[in-house]
């Protein structure tokens, strides 16, 4: 590293030490574990389930929607914090799916992404010593923006025995003193949970009471198993404690089109605002109008692919529970979590879920991602590459196929 920059970099990514940490963090030792893999076993495929984005593309109605938009000549302008075709859209699919009366004016703006969004808006509330509070395991951008404005974060566990919600009551009086935000994300990453009417209650309860926001990070929100779709919002007092991240990525297959949205409580939304016009000029308007479209076609769209995962999800939890995995098909998401075993019969021992991971990539050729924090778990996810319905099946009777030569020990 030049020594002239190593002065210069600020604290918050390490200051002097910065470029100088030798940890590898897991999602490069996954990276380097497949590589590994499919170099000593060039024949056999890797099945990737490790990726936490869909597998397919957008719809041809979206695409053919960008092509016009992307042609008109209007498009080409900054879109800055306004597209009201854009915030129209998302009030009418909020009340459509979500049965919510959201003000396209002041309790939506737009956002390049869920990511984006959790990286502006501990800059609106946030200031040296105050508290976020997260779940975990969970996204770790939640906290990242909180210790770079001299916050602190405190960890929420979320454990089986609780179906994955946090317990407000083991946050402790000075935690809840200076607590500024809560970030929760139902349905789940990685956990698959979802949330329910009566845990939202408790929620607003717990924010009114120690007058911090909600931050719902509602990414998966449209992939949802038991039935309609949840939002804070349905509750009575969510919009006054309460602002919701929406993206087009898990429930339209838009990843790339990096577009969501913040909405809820107004001065919440308008804060953003603030901070977003400081930050970028806003996503191609383009991108806003054909988003526009595929939310006006949600019916058309997410039902197929709510259908697809829900498919791929019931048939791997059904082969995992043969082999001895206390696995259940999660309540949203396209994620499988499960609980990993001791070991194999063949004298394979496993002291992490790290551990179990790197042998699944090097003997299974399986990619999983292993979560640690409460109890050693791996993720699943059924967004692995397949092209059609029949593929799909061949993936899953591989993946069956592949866990059955061993015998595990739980």
């Amino acid at each position: 590293m030049d020594p002239f920059f190593s002065a210069l970099f600020a604290d918050r990514i390490g200051g002097p030490l910065f470029g100088k940490d030798t940890a590898i963090y897991k999602f490069e030792k996954i990276k380097r574990a497949k590589r590994a893999a499919v170099a000593a076993h060039p024949e056999i495929p890797l099945i990737d389930m490790g990726v936490g984005e869909p597998d397919d593309m957008a719809f041809p109605m979206v695409v053919e929607a960008l092509g016009r938009e992307a042609a008109k000549r209007e498009n080409r302008f900054y879109a800055d914090n306004g597209c009201a075709q854009f915030k129209e859209a998302v009030s009418t699919y909020m009340k459509e799916l979500y049965g919510v009366e959201l003000d396209p004016a002041t309790e939506i703006n737009h956002s390049m992404g869920s990511k984006a969004a959790l990286s502006l808006l501990p800059s609106c509330f946030i200031n040296p010593g105050d508290v976020s509070l997260m779940t975990t395991p969970g996204y770790g951008v939640m906290g990242t923006w909180t210790t770079y404005l001299g916050g602190r974060v405190v960890k929420m566990p979320l454990t089986r025995e609780r179906n994955f919600l946090p317990d407000f009551r083991q946050i402790s009086p000075e935690d809840r003193k200076a607590a500024k935000l809560i970030y929760l994300n139902y349905p789940n990453n990685p956990t698959g949970a979802v949330a329910t009417p009566q845990f939202y209650d408790e929620a607003i309860a717990f924010a009114k009471e120690i007058h911090a926001l909600l931050v719902i990070d509602a990414a998966y929100a449209p992939l949802n198993f038991q039935g309609k779709p949840l939002s804070i919002f349905s509750r009575p007092g969510g919009k006054d404690v309460a602002v919701e991240l929406h993206s087009m990525s898990k429930g339209f297959n838009m990843t790339g089109w990096r577009l969501g949205w913040v909405c809820g409580n107004a001065s919440a939304v308008k804060a953003f605002a603030t901070v977003k016009d400081n930050a970028d000029s806003g996503q191609f308007l383009a991108i806003q109008k054909a988003a526009a479209e595929a939310l006006r076609e949600q019916a058309q769209i997410t039902p197929k692919i709510n259908e697809k995962y829900l498919r791929r999800l019931t048939s791997l939890t059904q082969t995992l529970r043969e082999l001895g995995f206390q696995a259940q098909v999660p309540g949203g998401s396209f994620y499988l979590y499960v609980g990993i075993p001791k070991g194999t019969s063949d004298g394979a021992t496993f002291a992490n879920a790290e551990e179990f991971s790197q042998w699944m990539i090097s003997t299974k050729l399986i990619s999983t991602v292993p979560w640690d924090d409460c109890g050693p778990f791996v993720r699943f996810s059924a967004t692995f590459e397949a092209a059609d319905q029949a593929q799909e099946a061949q993936v899953l009777e591989e993946v069956k196929r592949r866990l059955s030569t061993s015998r595990f020990l739980f």
